[in-house]
């Protein structure tokens, strides 16, 4: 992974371009892991042309919740205990994925563009769940997994160094691990947990041009 970002950076070092941007986005993340919530992020890009760039992006999102499925997992093989299996499925999820973007645009009206825009990648998942024995007790796990995503969306030209942005984009990914845990019998189990953090962001920001 360390190789292709050495890699990517050496090219936006060299490769002849026009200028630089940089975004700033807030929106709605719904992945298919959890419930829907907000998301910021933030992406620079090397201007190659008019009608192309390449870059970089970073987001970050934050989701306290119950993942159910585990909660019922632990019904099946424990015994139906509600509110304390709840306790031991409560998790609080930080989602922040590190891409490759690159984006190519055209105009669409007076001082309107639609683009179309794609990242490839990887993304860290940091996980503080609930210790199955003291389900006060928080612990943390972090994952690691493959991601990529493919948006489109406008511009409005603002002013000579800014335009208003908004788009729509599919986010893929899928980390997991084994959830290892002991009874009070003495007896491992084993879960696997897989947080499916594909899903659609809808977004809106700022990009600045320098």
């Amino acid at each position: 992974m360390f190789r292709w970002l050495f890699a990517f950076l050496f090219v936006l070092t060299v490769i002849p371009a026009q200028g630089n941007s940089a975004s700033i986005k807030l929106g709605y993340f719904n992945p298919s892991a959890t419930d829907g919530g907000f998301i910021v992020g933030y992406e620079g890009s090397r201007i190659i042309d008019e009608y192309f760039s390449i870059g970089w992006s970073v987001d970050w999102f934050n989701k306290n919740y119950v993942d159910q499925s585990l909660a019922r997992e632990f019904d099946k093989v424990y015994g139906v205990e509600v509110t304390t299996n709840e306790l031991r499925a409560k998790t609080n999820l930080h989602h922040i994925p590190l891409l490759f973007t690159a984006t190519a645009s055209f105009p669409a009206g007076a001082r309107l563009r639609a683009y179309i825009t794609g990242g490839i990648g990887g993304e860290v998942l940091l996980i503080y769940y609930r210790n199955f024995r003291n389900p006060d007790d928080d612990d943390l796990q972090a994952l690691f997994d493959f991601s990529w995503r493919l948006g489109a969306g406008v511009a409005y030209e603002l002013g000579s160094r800014s335009d208003l942005i908004a788009e729509l984009t599919y986010h893929s990914s899928a980390p997991s691990w084994e959830y290892e845990i002991t009874d009070a019998g003495g007896n491992k189990r084993i879960f696997i947990r897989e947080f499916d953090m594909s899903g659609l962001m809808l977004r809106a920001g700022v990009k600045f041009y320098f």
